[in-house]
């Protein structure tokens, strides 16, 4: 069975039952013991339908290997980033993150949250499980237990351990959780019920656990999304506004007059914070986020280090440096005290923090982080990505300061504006992000490449 539409370049995703089912579950389950070697994984599932089901096939294919299994239940995926790393063991999570609601999926790591990607052992997962489809599962290795465990607790405390908000002045925070899992964490590390006395008011919105996602989809990265969320900020005179996706293993940020904040002014703020505990330290940043971030990250005494768009890449080259701190411009945030791997929580907090030790507001406080104008990721189908790219290349060859190819393609040009354009790796798309030192630059520039790209 060919599992190529099914296994991505980072992760497992797809429609269930079409696409992904518990015989390919149990399948994967019995090839991730294999690849990973490992006897002892930890299991966890999001607010989905099919998610208990599908993580008890994947387990039953780890057993028939013989590992035994710790199943942690309802998470978030950082949830489970928390499970690898405080009990030393490979997991798999079943989510597909923000993704509608007859997708599913599996996030991998190895022991310690460290990424499973496409060089990293994801592809030899999937061939094994394709033969395992085929051909049956080979004799069982032994018989593997299972236990569950319960780990919110201990979650919440090690965050809580890491960013004191005990101490900040009185704020009012609007959460939208997206029927996501953010609405299971979220009273858990910030609730009144576990914290009394935190001079935080939650205003919570749609934090019951619902993977139809009957209000909006959980997918805050797209304007229509947070909508709600914007307009529930202003009506409440709240002081900030967050969002989760439907794993929430990324967050959002709205300020107090409904307008969202980039994630690279979030990413500069916390490399800011975590730069005064690690002087000197390395800031990782993708090739999307805005110049402000590395400009930060030196004048606070950083070294800023650029990669490729992708967590697997973004972990392994933090691993490899000891980064501090990693951000992307799609509002994933990495800490070197999470075990190099990503959580929206832990970033949520951080602002929080940021805001109430000092009486300015958040826009005033993001205002210095957002010093160049931005167009966003824009998406464009074409036949033959490489032939366009190609033609992009050459219609800005004259006015190029700079090139490079780390992922897609990144020009430099004369008057400070850039853009990467970079072929998606699933679908027949080209994605263009530009950035410039003024609206009418960018403006410029993204409608001349969109025109080349789009021919």
């Amino acid at each position: 069975m060919d599992l190529s539409a099914l296994v991505k370049a980072y992760d497992v995703r797809g429609i269930v039952p079409e696409q992904f089912d518990e015989p390919i579950a149990r399948a994967i389950g019995a090839a991730f013991v294999d690849v990973t070697g490992a006897d002892r994984i930890v299991t966890a599932h999001d607010m989905r339908e099919s998610g208990p089901g599908l993580a008890r096939a994947f387990a039953e294919g780890a057993m028939h290997r013989g590992a035994s299994v710790v199943e942690a239940g309802l998470a978030s995926t950082d949830m489970l980033y928390f499970a690898s790393g405080h009990l030393g063991l490979a997991g798999a999570m079943f989510t597909a993150s923000h993704n509608p609601a007859q997708y599913n999926g599996i996030k991998m790591c190895r022991a310690n949250a460290v990424a499973i990607g496409q060089d990293t052992g994801l592809y030899e997962i999937r061939e094994r499980a394709s033969r395992y489809l085929a051909d049956g599962l080979p004799a069982a290795q032994g018989a593997g237990d299972v236990e569950q465990v319960d780990l919110l607790g201990a979650y919440a405390e090690y965050l809580r351990n890491l960013v004191d908000l005990s101490a900040i002045r009185p704020l009012r925070v609007v959460i939208d959780a997206g029927n996501g899992m953010g609405g299971f964490t979220v009273p858990a590390v910030l609730g009144d019920a576990v914290l009394p006395g935190l001079p935080l008011t939650v205003v919570p919105l749609y934090f019951e656990l619902d993977g139809s996602f009957p209000n909006h989809e959980a997918n805050p990265l797209e304007p229509a999304n947070l909508v709600d969320l914007q307009r529930a900020v202003v009506a409440e005179g709240a002081d900030i506004g967050i969002a989760f996706d439907g794993d929430a293993d990324r967050c959002f940020i709205v300020d107090a007059a409904g307008e969202a904040v980039s994630p690279s002014a979030i990413t500069a703020l916390v490399a800011a914070r975590e730069l005064a505990k690690a002087p000197g330290s390395a800031v990782i940043h993708n090739l999307i986020t805005s110049h402000a971030v590395p400009e930060v990250v030196r004048e606070h005494g950083g070294v800023p280090i650029r990669t490729r768009v992708g967590h697997s890449f973004i972990k392994a080259e933090m691993a490899r440096v000891d980064a501090v701190f990693g951000g992307e411009h799609s509002a994933h945030y990495y800490f070197r005290d999470f075990w190099f791997a990503d959580t929206g929580m832990l970033a949520a907090m951080h602002v929080l923090a940021a805001l109430g030790e000092q009486p300015s507001s958040l826009a005033d406080i993001t205002a210095e982080y957002a010093r160049y104008v931005a167009s966003g990721e824009i998406n464009s189908t074409v036949d033959d990505q490489p032939a366009r790219v190609a033609a992009v290349r050459a219609a800005f060859a004259g006015r190029a300061r700079d090139t490079d190819e780390l992922d897609g393609l990144t020009v430099q040009l004369t008057d400070g504006t850039w853009f990467n354009v970079r072929a998606s790796n699933t679908e027949p798309l080209l994605r263009l992000n530009v950035e410039g030192p003024t609206r009418e630059q960018m403006e410029q520039v993204r409608d001349e490449a969109l025109a080349v790209i789009r021919n």
